[in-house]
């Protein structure tokens, strides 16, 4: 089953990506319905939904590490430096480094505030600019926002050898560390910038805060440094005792914990499980990430919010990957080969109700199977990656995974960035049956939140 499943990935992997670069490419994004590119600027605007698109070929850029996995002429950063190593390429110059920084230094503008918490936006050819702009007049960020730039911005340094990257996502985590509520040692989801004053003061582990968890504890395996762990540690305790209903996982007030805050739970809190895996705690992943596969049988897909009772409660599915990565970990973590029919399931659903000539679509109301214009490319840089891991054999893949470790959009980090004596780091991963794949792109990143 593994094969015939890895080699549907294949396919529908090259549908969704050929469908973007026959009809959309150089565009960000394709829209599948229409079968053309998705221009900022030339389509009605979506709000929020539209800053990550910049007209530079997002897509493209996105899905270059899951090209390098599935199809392994194509490489980045860090397989170059192999590479070439190796005697191969040879010719490579660092030119995808040079961009990389490139980039980098052009956000560090967002940093230039009181606090050290960047900004929520940044334009990247002018800066943070003045209120003739929305750019430079937002105080309040999310926390996943400000807390989850420390591994791209610590691999970039370490690349690079300039240590002000680092120093830029390490002086946010602090203050996002120092700002927890002392009595529950949660955090809120959304914070001023200049203030440091909680604007929202509900804590979960879904959307607005998700990656920030996330990052504590990978900061620990990427780069070494037991005060990330102990502070994830500070904080799983927290989420354990007070937001974790097994099953369930429900918001609280930080200041009140035993005190919920909403009766529902949206779907990015799926990342969780897999969390949990890397955490080392099975029993409660296995728990949470069936309770998500029970919702999902129901409705095909996660809906972007349900009730504790599995009922609609924002009926849209951008095609998120989150599930699907708790999926991919627990099978890691257990070979439980009830996680490939899992996986086989979010295939087939994705064939049967998202699937269109030009791609795939997202599902606009999973109530009623209707589509929405959208293909994001978290969907290839994502979804794809992680589906093509779980079915895939050790011998499909073009480098050994368990020397690499996921960003939160799946870009791949190597491990040999720490500087923990020996890879203290990677045993630690060995030592809880992960197989995490990952290799560098720091070039674009864009945050869920």
């Amino acid at each position: 089953m593994p094969l015939r499943l890895r080699n549907q990935v294949l396919e529908m992997f090259d549908h969704a990506y050929q469908n973007y670069m026959d009809h959309a490419y150089p565009a960000d994004e394709l829209m599948p319905l229409t079968c053309r590119g998705r221009v900022r600027g030339l389509e009605p605007s979506r709000g929020d939904v539209d800053d990550a698109l910049g007209k530079f070929s997002l897509t493209l850029i996105d899905t270059l590490d899951t090209l390098a996995v599935i199809k392994p002429r194509v490489v980045c950063h860090s397989m170059a430096v192999m590479l070439k190593e190796s005697g191969r390429m040879v010719w490579y110059q660092d030119e995808l480094l040079h961009m990389a920084k490139d980039l980098g230094l052009r956000l560090l503008p967002a940093f230039n505030t009181s606090s050290g918490l960047p900004y929520p936006r940044v334009n990247l050819r002018f800066g943070v600019r003045g209120p003739e702009t929305r750019t430079g007049t937002e105080t309040d960020t999310c926390t996943a926002c400000a807390g989850t730039i420390i591994l791209e911005f610590a691999a970039l340094s370490r690349f690079t050898g300039d240590p002000t990257f680092e120093a830029h996502a390490r002086r946010a985590l602090d203050f996002l560390w120092e700002k927890r509520q002392r009595n529950s040692n949660l955090v809120g989801t959304t914070i001023n910038i200049h203030s440091g004053e909680w604007v929202r003061r509900d804590s979960g582990v879904g959307a607005g805060i998700d990656s920030y968890y996330e990052y504590l504890m990978k900061a620990y395996i990427l780069l070494g440094d037991d005060q990330f762990l102990q502070r994830f540690n500070t904080h799983y305790a927290s989420i354990m005792k007070y937001i974790s209903q097994p099953p369930l996982l429900l918001d609280v007030h930080i200041h009140k914990p035993l005190l919920p805050a909403r009766t529902w739970m949206d779907s990015l809190l799926a990342f969780f499980p897999g969390l949990q895996v890397l955490k080392g705690d099975i029993r409660p992943a296995i728990e949470t990430h069936e309770m998500l596969y029970q919702v999902t049988k129901k409705h095909n897909f996660l809906p972007e919010a349900f009730t504790t009772d599995f009922r609609v409660h924002w009926a849209q599915h951008p095609l998120r990957p989150e599930f699907a990565e708790s999926t991919y970990f627990l099978y890691k973590a257990t070979r439980d080969p009830y996680y490939l029919e899992v996986g086989r399931t979010i295939l087939e659903n994705l064939n049967r109700f998202a699937r269109v000539p030009c791609g795939f679509a997202a599902m606009k109301d999973v109530r009623t199977g209707s589509h929405e214009d959208r293909m994001d490319s978290f969907f290839l840089a994502e979804m794809f990656k992680y589906l093509f891991l779980l079915f895939a054999e050790e011998e499909d893949l073009p480098f050994n995974v368990e020397e690499y470790i996921f960003t939160t959009e799946a870009h791949l980090l190597p491990l040999s960035l720490s500087t923990a004596s020996n890879s203290q780091a990677p045993t630690l991963v060995n030592n809880m049956v992960l197989h995490i794949s990952a290799k560098l792109f720091v070039y674009f990143k864009s945050i869920k939140c």
